[in-house]
């Protein structure tokens, strides 16, 4: 069922969005370096890797500059435009191709690169990989500020290895363990409802059950949430 709802939301998604997809396509064709898309290896299910589509927001080189695959608020390597794209989420949703194909589902663990993925601890990579990554999850829900938390600590790829991914890990792990069509269905209100309404509480209402954040995270965005469920 889920894989059936993936289809038909996907390739509604495409064809509704093509007003704003296309513009975007050509914007990016005639500035910047000219890219319009940028395939990036990631890890799916099953530990395969399959090539993940985004809109180019970032220089060609970018995983051999500055912090690799890791982003982090105010990156220099950031194009113009793909700060829009980027704060938007809007770079994100070529991802729906990947959908369509079956790279992903529309929820699910985010998919990572090698170099994120090794840093999940190893338990959390087992969990992960038994189901198709996702366009939204709750681990996507809970970190929809991570380049910010990032910026916020004074060494930030520390923080990402020993604190985000650790803690990241065990939210995609809670949803390996409670997936369904009712997880599914309410992953995809809330995704559209942090959108407009970006300090909402409502995932920890909603999903109560979910581990709670580590200590390091508690003086961050995360405690309003966690503290207000």
């Amino acid at each position: 069922m889920q894989r059936l709802l993936d289809i038909i939301f996907s390739g509604l998604a495409l064809l509704m969005l093509s007003p704003l997809l296309v513009p975007i396509a050509i914007i990016l064709r005639l500035t910047g370096e000219g890219e319009v898309f940028y395939v990036q290896q990631r890890i799916g299910q099953g530990g395969r890797t399959f090539g993940l589509y985004k809109f180019a927001t970032m220089l060609k080189n970018s995983p051999n500059l500055g912090t690799g695959t890791v982003t982090v608020k105010h990156d220099p390597r950031v194009l113009p435009i793909g700060r829009f794209l980027r704060k938007t989420k809007i770079n994100e949703l070529p991802q729906l191709l990947n959908i369509f194909k079956g790279d992903m589902s529309i929820v699910g663990p985010r998919p990572q690169t090698q170099r994120c993925f090794d840093a999940f601890p190893a338990s959390s990579q087992a969990e992960i990989i038994k189901v198709r990554p996702g366009l939204s999850g709750v681990g996507s829900i809970v970190f929809r500020d991570e380049e910010e938390l990032m910026h916020a600590s004074a060494e930030p790829e520390r923080f990402y290895d020993e604190v985000i991914m650790p803690y990241k890990g065990a939210l995609e792990g809670w949803y390996v363990a409670n997936q369904g069509l009712g997880t599914y269905l309410k992953c995809i209100v809330l995704t559209a409802w942090v959108i407009v309404s970006p300090g909402s509480n409502l995932l920890w209402r909603i999903f109560p059950g979910l581990p709670p954040a580590p200590a390091e995270l508690q003086t961050a965005s995360l405690r309003s949430d966690s503290e207000a469920a």
